[in-house]
């Protein structure tokens, strides 16, 4: 079972899907909008213990709303929140969203991570400025975009490293394509112990991460829990937020067991993962272009790219993070070489 790549290695390679950024360098936080040109089947599964939402009760399978719009996923802790606003206004200026006699109401889902103590200036008077960066991530929107300190990721850490936005794609034997799109704050490290290998290695297509590939032997400190601020953790301090998307045809409940597939790909890349203080979230897209629903083994292969798709994404976004001013922890690419034997 070997998965290649798609052309851009974004989630944007699953077609009829568009991203767009919105960040402040000085605010050290930003916002990531996922646009569907069409409504596209949407379920979510939240596993972390710190999850910050909107919207996220109407993607159960047992409830009415059979499609979503866009899916937010932004800084700013519950001050993000406000993001899915400007995106929403941004849909109903196109008139894009749930057609109600006159009314036109686009549903936007969205998640929030905690980057608010990440070195940058929160001091934005009365208002956050959320819902405008929400409104300028959905006018950036297209087809290609920036990973690693961008969007949503701009300001996220993990434990050791800074954080960043991550995505990555890959085609199926069937012609079926799995992207992610995930914003990487987490608790946990993603390389294994200090080193600079990541724990998403074995996924890894290419040297899109590094090429590293795991250490041999592991070091001593790879099942060491490393702390990420010198203070004790706290509820909602971190998290990983992400989405999961399909051109497959699925039901409300088949992209719910989609998410949480690509749950497992957290697993794979994050050390440890889905603890007390995340709010590890996966939203689920199915866009339907490609086909019909798939047969039980398409659906385990499916399964399986969505996991090993979501782990790449993880990785690549710390990967990708950039250095910053008043940053306060290194990006992977400051890590020492001497660091990986």
């Amino acid at each position: 079972m070997a998965f290649r790549a798609g052309p851009r290695n974004l989630i944007t390679d699953v077609a009829g899907l568009t991203v767009g950024n919105a960040d402040d360098a000085k605010l050290k936080s930003g916002v990531t909008a996922l646009i569907c040109e069409e409504p596209a089947i949407a379920a979510v599964q939240v596993l972390g213990g710190a999850p910050g939402t909107r919207e996220t009760d109407a993607l159960e399978p047992h409830t009415i709303a059979a499609a979503v719009n866009a899916i937010v996923l932004a800084g700013g802790s519950a001050f993000g929140l406000d993001a899915a606003s400007g995106v929403q206004a941004w849909l109903r200026e196109r008139g894009r969203g749930f057609r109600l006699r006159e009314h036109v109401v686009p549903i936007v889902p969205a998640a929030i991570l905690f980057d608010l103590p990440n070195g940058g200036d929160k001091d934005w008077g009365r208002y956050p400025p959320y819902r405008e960066m929400g409104y300028a991530a959905a006018e950036a929107a297209c087809a290609d975009f920036a990973i690693g300190t961008a969007g949503a990721g701009t300001g996220a850490l993990t434990a050791g490293l800074k954080g960043g936005l991550g995505s990555a794609s890959a085609v199926l034997g069937n012609g079926v394509t799995v992207g992610a799109l995930v914003a990487v704050n987490a608790a946990g490290t993603v390389t294994v112990g200090r080193t600079r290998h990541f724990w998403a290695a074995p996924f890894e297509i290419g040297d899109e991460f590094g090429g590293l590939g795991l250490p041999a032997p592991l070091p001593a400190d790879a099942q060491d829990v490393i702390p990420k601020y010198d203070a004790p953790l706290q509820p909602g301090g971190n998290t990983t937020i992400g989405v999961i998307a399909t051109d497959a045809q699925l039901t409300k409940a088949g992209a719910k067991r989609l998410a949480i597939a690509a749950h497992d790909g957290f697993a794979r890349a994050v050390w440890p993962t889905h603890t007390a203080v995340d709010g590890d979230l996966v939203f689920a897209l199915a866009t339907g272009t490609q086909g019909n629903e798939p047969t039980l083994e398409a659906a385990i292969e499916m399964h399986a790219a969505a996991t090993a798709v979501m782990a790449r994404a993880i990785a690549r976004a710390v990967y990708s993070a950039t250095h910053a001013p008043k940053d306060i922890l290194p990006t992977w690419s400051m890590r020492s070489a001497s660091a990986s034997r």
